[in-house]
């Protein structure tokens, strides 16, 4: 491997916001579509949005938290699933930073090739039979020796990205008799990958969350970057636990925002002839966007508290995932109320608002799911 990237300059607000505008126009013919929008991530790239999280020694621009959520939260406005496939990118570089147990090569590897060529990175986890990971179990995607050398073979499902991914983080186990858990790195790009395009859902069409099916991909010795007994995952990355829940709740706070700006827009040129004058000066609609600015100024507190607690590392877990909880369901009533207000034009796949509400709806299938979070936070309490 070559020496390390001069990193590059840090992306501005002006910037983020430009991409946002450049993405919404977009958006709608993706989400019919149903296909990844490559020409949004193609300006990321551009923008140099790939190497955020990568450490500063290795030529990435070294960010944190609050950099993944505010780009997240800023993309989510023009795209929402443009901008989850590059939030569990930054989180992956995040952990990439920090880990400890990877072979320095492989390290090296993706590191340069996000870099040098925008490559793309995702945790690939669920599976049809165990779910999501967070709720236990052992996964059926299994790594053996063939011949001395890894052989992997599973499928995964909702994978965020698949389709634009260079790179996967495979949740695994061994088939010892004391099986190990963990991540081996694929190139998905190799012999005996495929992906079935299972993904078919209501809210975040364009996220490509199809699934991958492994069957006896021959791995290198340096792709088990790391496996452990399975009890020794509960002292798992807590900074990923919390990047997670807050990058999930400024993506669906982007979309609440989007949908407020398309509301007020509407109730500015929409002139109904029996009143004669837009519906924006009706008393009702001011009440009705006091009510939705109000979800989202607490929205605003919620996440800048989190952010400010996470850099003095004053912030546990379980009080992230309810930050998720509480701003999601936030975003979600916000949009709601819109739709409630103006009718059948809110359900209208013409009108962005419509894209909006299956889009945030999605907020509630994302790990930490409610009830993991409010057991979680209460069990604390309790304790």
């Amino acid at each position: 491997m070559g020496s390390p990237l001069p990193p590059p300059p840090a992306v501005t607000q002006q910037a983020l916001d430009a991409l946002a505008a450049r993405f919404a126009p977009r958006a709608g013919a993706y989400d019919r579509s149903g296909e990844i929008a490559m020409d949004n991530l193609d300006d990321c790239r551009a923008a140099g949005l790939t190497g955020l999280t990568v450490a500063r020694a290795d030529g990435g621009q070294g960010g944190g938290i609050r950099q993944i959520v505010n780009v997240t939260g800023t993309l989510a406005t023009g795209d929402p699933s443009t901008a989850l496939i590059l939030a569990m990118h930054f989180l992956q570089h995040a952990l990439i930073a920090r880990a400890t147990s990877w072979p320095e090569t492989t390290r090296r590897q993706v590191i340069e090739t996000a870099l040098r060529d925008g490559a793309l990175i995702n945790a690939l986890r669920v599976e049809p039979d165990l779910g999501t990971p967070s709720r236990g179990g052992l996964p059926a995607t299994r790594i053996s020796l063939t011949s001395g050398r890894p052989v992997l073979n599973g499928r995964k499902i909702y994978s965020t990205g698949s389709t634009a991914l260079r790179w996967g983080m495979v949740w695994v186990a061994t088939d010892e008799a004391q099986p190990r858990v963990g991540q081996v790195l694929v190139d998905l790009h190799a012999p005996g990958i495929r992906i079935e395009r299972s993904w078919h859902q209501m809210g975040m069409r364009a996220t490509g969350s199809h699934t991958f099916v492994f069957e006896d991909v021959k791995l290198p010795e340096t792709a088990l970057v790391d496996l452990r007994a399975p009890d020794q995952w509960h002292s798992n990355d807590g900074t990923l636990v919390i990047g997670h829940a807050l990058a999930i709740a400024a993506l669906y706070d982007g979309v609440a925002r989007a949908a407020r700006d398309w509301l007020i827009s509407f109730l500015h040129v929409r002139v109904p002839t029996a009143l004669g004058r837009p519906l924006a000066t009706l008393p009702r609609f001011h009440t009705l966007l006091g009510q939705i600015d109000a979800l989202l100024m607490t929205n605003r507190s919620i996440l800048a508290g989190a952010l400010d607690r996470t850099e003095s590392s004053d912030y546990p877990g379980t009080e992230a995932n309810l930050a998720k909880y509480v701003v999601t369901e936030n975003a979600i009533r916000a949009v709601e109320l819109g739709v409630a207000a103006i009718g059948n034009p809110a359900l209208n796949q013409d009108n962005p608002l419509e894209r909006h509400f299956r889009n945030v709806l999605c907020a509630r299938i994302h790990t930490p799911q409610a009830d993991v979070a409010l057991a979680a936070a209460g069990k604390v309490a309790l304790t």
